[in-house]
């Protein structure tokens, strides 16, 4: 199923638009090409440059790139994707109406993952609703409170979840002062379940996370790098499962 030229123009443009309008261009290069599961070896040969020169971008090495290497940059991201099937273009362009820079990770899992391997991969400690049944999530995004109470809309935090309601919502900075629930209590839709990272919750977001029957959890990982980066590696243990691969089940984490 192709997607159209349209779809791939505005998106193009959301992310060259916040790459050249950032603060720290190479910081968000590297975002976006983390996003879209693209290594520097693999967009460097796309773009027909060393590898070594996307990572001197990325690392602030060199200066801010120009506007032709920025487009260059962007179109293999997107060559890049439609040649895997266009999965991340579809999954972004729902978020080509929303300020991306409140999405940190989203990730839609190649098979169903069971919540408490969720909560081993973050540290997490379930805080209201744990006598629920243990379901499975479909996917996760990873969403920056902060900027998601100060940018998003109703409608646009409806589309923080891709393509199912079934995920773990995942939000950093939760001690802003605003609790995310309240985003979450506004909403129409909701996710399966939310996991707060950087603070624990309080307890009038244990009270609405109850009265909507939302697991509720808290994840004591050190940084939001860490808690990316266990996350992609679920991501990838449910890959490996699919396709059939021996794994060992995602190991316990000591306190």
């Amino acid at each position: 199923m192709s997607v159209s030229p349209s779809v791939r123009e505005v998106l193009a443009r959301r992310i060259a638009g916040e790459i050249i309008l950032s603060n720290k261009p190479g910081a968000t290069m590297r975002k976006w090409r983390e996003l879209f599961a693209v290594s520097q070896l693999t967009l460097s040969e796309k773009m027909v440059v060393s590898s070594s020169v996307i990572s001197d971008y990325e690392s602030e090495r060199r200066k801010s790139p120009g506007a032709k290497f920025v487009r260059r940059f962007v179109w293999a991201l997107l060559k890049i994707d439609e040649a895997r099937g266009s999965r991340f273009i579809r999954e972004f362009a729902k978020l080509t109406g929303s300020p991306s820079n409140a999405i940190i990770d989203l990730r839609e899992f190649p098979i169903p993952v069971r919540v408490e391997y969720l909560c081993r991969a973050l540290r997490g400690e379930v805080i209201a609703c744990s006598s629920q049944p243990v379901k499975d999530v479909l996917g996760y995004t990873v969403v920056d409170s902060k900027r998601a109470v100060e940018t998003l809309s109703g409608l646009e935090f409806s589309q923080l979840f891709g393509v199912t309601t079934e995920r773990a919502l995942i939000f950093t900075h939760a001690d802003n002062g605003i609790s995310p629930m309240l985003i979450v209590r506004m909403s129409n839709l909701k996710p399966r379940l939310v996991v707060f990272h950087g603070s624990r919750p309080d307890e009038n977001s244990i009270k609405l996370a109850e009265y909507d029957h939302i697991q509720l959890i808290y994840s004591n990982l050190p940084s939001v790098e860490q808690l990316v980066k266990s996350l992609r590696k679920l991501y990838r243990i449910a890959l490996r499962r699919k396709l059939g691969r021996p794994v060992r089940p995602p190991p316990k984490i000591s306190a």
